[in-house]
């Protein structure tokens, strides 16, 4: 009997955990505190909804189908910004559009890797990177963080087989939000490079980062095209997560073999997200500063909250961007804990069983809390509650 490539991968996370709310009751003066999912449900500024009206209303191509590779506006602005940041010469046709982050990451694997083959990936690991490698037929290869969640560029190397095609970091890291040093991404950059393997660095929430400047100088070397893989994702930065907006840099060599993908997957990104992203870039770097003071408020919210239940023995992992990482003190498993704060508490989070194999011991053991909708007061809140949890 055939086995379709989806059976091949676990069901979608967030929609388990939005299962669980399924018959729970939730009193005014105890409502639900939803940190299972790290995307903003708050609309775009009012200026780039009105921007977006325009489009639709005046620019007729917006509805029709456009590049694959998208907006050539569009992929000289990420070339012109991204070069300004790195410190680097990056070429309008070395940027592709796609349709998500999470979209670049399958063109991306598409078109570097084929059945059998083998990815690197650090654990806890971003379970849409793990889903699609798994339906793509690829074996992931699972890199065990320190108690730190950085990976270890000495602890890469001997997972490197004649298969390896490529080794995926997520920095600031989705689940645990820590922050890769420099010098972490460029020991793995040289690594990949000396064994002719692709690094695959998807910065989702670089416009998180607490630090100033390029986090990594990648970018500076002649030859990165060749090696570097990099994500990026509108849907956080400007709140265009409905929208469907993101970015793949590399070689043009490459972007050629992932517009076969994109071709067939979705022909073209949307277009009025496109319009969106472009103004975005051009406009609203002010409004985005402000973001990112507040999501680094909330970040420091968690750290001055943690007295309230690091006594009872949780300690933090991992914070940054939009993300917290918690080791829990119960002997109860991570996702029947999560299941019972809902129940108990008005707490949806996710578990580590969702975020590592199976066997490893840290998955019963963790928790990821997303905090990109809840302020400083309801981060306080949620660890009042937390701190009264006793199983």
């Amino acid at each position: 009997m055939t086995v379709s490539r989806t059976n091949a991968t676990f069901a979608p996370p967030v929609m388990e955990a939005r299962r669980w709310l399924e018959g729970v009751v939730f009193s005014d003066d105890k409502p639900l505190i939803n940190v299972s999912q790290a995307a903003p449900v708050a609309p775009p500024p009012e200026p780039l909804r009105r921007h977006i009206a325009d489009t639709a209303l005046n620019v007729a191509q917006a509805h029709l189908y456009g590049p694959v590779l998208g907006l050539p506006e569009l992929r000289a602005e990420v070339s012109s910004q991204w070069s300004a940041a790195y410190g680097a010469e990056i070429a309008p046709d070395q940027v592709a559009i796609t349709s998500g982050c999470n979209q670049a990451f399958s063109a991306a694997l598409a078109a570097i890797a084929s059945e059998g083959d083998e990815v690197i990936i650090p654990t806890p690991w971003y379970f849409n990177h793990k889903m699609w490698i798994d339906m793509q037929g690829v074996t992931a290869v699972p890199l065990k963080t320190g108690a730190d969640l950085l990976p270890d560029v000495a602890q890469a190397a001997p997972l490197i087989t004649p298969r390896t095609r490529a080794i995926v970091l997520v920095t600031p890291n989705n689940p645990g939000g820590v922050e890769y040093p420099a010098s972490l991404v460029r020991g793995m950059y040289d690594l990949a490079k000396a064994h002719g393997l692709r690094l695959i660095v998807d910065e989702t929430y670089r416009d998180f980062d607490s630090r100033d400047g390029a986090p990594h100088d990648l970018f500076s070397d002649p030859d990165w095209a060749n090696t570097l893989i990099h994500l990026y994702s509108f849907s956080k930065a400007y709140r265009l997560t409905g929208h469907r907006v993101g970015a793949m840099v590399s070689s043009t060599p490459l972007l050629a073999e992932a517009e076969k993908f994109l071709d067939t997957v979705a022909i073209c990104p949307n277009q009025l997200g496109q319009h969106a992203a472009l103004w975005g870039m051009q406009n609203l770097s002010d409004w985005l500063s402000e973001e990112r003071e507040e999501i680094l408020d909330r970040r420091a919210a968690i750290t001055d909250n943690l007295p309230k239940i690091d006594k009872n023995g949780w300690k933090l992992r991992g914070v940054g961007a939009y993300f917290a990482y918690f080791e829990h003190p119960f002997d109860l498993a991570s996702d029947e804990l999560a299941q019972r704060l809902v129940r108990d508490h008005a707490i949806l989070t996710l578990p580590g069983t969702m975020f590592m194999p199976e066997e490893d011991p840290d998955a019963a053991r963790t928790l990821r809390i997303a905090f990109a909708n809840v302020d400083r007061d309801e981060i306080g809140v949620l660890f009042d509650r937390l701190a009264t949890v006793a199983y």
